[in-house]
């Protein structure tokens, strides 16, 4: 099994920045893309960004140049620099690990039990 830990979420006035940040444990063979996916209520699922274990990253129309995903495979951690935060950003972000473990080789997707973001003056 893989637990996703995310930390780092809050308040923030728009304009503001947040970091959130996503630590992976448990009996991990290999982590492959890890990401955020937020959800606000009464809205759909979006994927933010997402990274590679190669460091590629891709990322929501609506959060580029603002947000930064990062990641450091060492300590299995995932990080999302949100910059010039917009009330429709505030969401619960959830991040991701596509990971196998060393109990069970295949492929599966592991979620965090997400972050609250809210932004308001």
């Amino acid at each position: 099994q893989v637990q996703l830990v995310e930390s780092g979420g809050g308040l923030v006035q728009p304009g503001g920045s947040l970091r959130l940040s996503c630590a992976a444990s448990g009996s991990i063979f290999s982590i492959y893309d890890m990401g955020w996916y937020r959800q606000a209520p009464g809205k759909q699922r979006e994927l933010v960004a997402s990274i590679t274990s190669g460091g590629s990253s891709n990322y929501a129309d609506s959060v580029k140049g603002r947000f930064t995903i990062s990641r450091d495979n060492a300590k299995n951690t995932v990080y999302l620099q949100m910059n010039s935060l917009k009330p429709e950003d505030a969401a619960v972000y959830h991040c991701y690990a596509k990971a196998s473990t060393t109990t069970l080789p295949r492929l599966f997707d592991y979620w965090g039990q997400g972050t609250q973001v809210t932004v308001s003056s």
